[in-house]
């Protein structure tokens, strides 16, 4: 499945949601088009979350944010009110992540414990090396984006509803999918210049270990 996830994306995510609202919907209406067309994506993301066969804090995250999303939208009990609801939760998570960085405990930074503790590694030897200087800003700063990313798409969508009403509804789904995509560009991108300093800094390897030590010893 890994090597096809793009494809997976594009038809869970684009084209069964575009199938539903553009040949459905004159028979069931736009309400209940725009609510059927998110199913395919629902159950594909479910089965995702499954798939890494681990409960940790980023299948948790993309557990609870689904669910959220599927109640404002069933709670929305109009098209158009739905599409507001989805610009008001677009802004609530910029502000959400926004407030992780300001707090200094960037959600990106979780989701990376995540994916080395997926690779072998011990979960608090590695929040240790993490919260090094050079490597917490990293953090931040994709953090920051994940933020600027979903206000853009909250005053994006607000402009495209503004102009179109409820055909603005397909233009989201596009460009949600886009804007998710250059995330995964710049996330992995930025993995992988943590990488990289890792990898070119000894010295904070074992800054961490020595922190590590402390911490045992002190609970001991």
């Amino acid at each position: 499945m890994k090597r096809n996830i793009v494809l997976l994306d594009i038809i869970f995510y684009v084209l069964f949601p575009l199938f539903i609202w553009h040949f459905i919907r004159d028979f069931i209406g736009d309400y209940y088009a725009m609510l059927l067309s998110s199913v395919p994506g629902i159950l594909y993301s479910v089965y995702r979350f499954f798939e890494l066969k681990r409960i940790n804090f980023f299948g948790i995250f993309i557990l609870v944010t689904l669910m959220i999303e599927t109640l404002i939208d069933v709670l929305a009990g109009s098209s158009l009110q739905l599409l507001w609801n989805n610009v008001f939760y677009a802004a609530a998570m910029s502000l959400f992540f926004l407030s992780s960085v300001f707090i200094k405990k960037p959600i990106t930074l979780y989701f990376g414990l995540d994916f080395a503790e997926l690779q072998g590694y011990d979960r608090h030897f590695s929040k240790c090396l993490y919260k090094q200087k050079r490597i917490f800003l990293v953090f931040q700063l994709i953090t920051l984006v994940f933020a600027l990313r979903s206000g853009v798409l909250a005053i994006v969508k607000a402009c495209l509803i503004l102009k179109y009403g409820v055909e603005a509804f397909d233009k989201g789904i596009i460009l949600r999918q886009a804007f998710s995509w250059i995330m995964t560009g710049i996330t992995v991108a930025g993995f992988f210049y943590i990488g990289k300093i890792i990898y070119t800094s000894p010295d904070l390897i074992k800054k961490a270990e020595k922190e590590m030590e402390e911490k045992i010893s002190k609970s001991t």
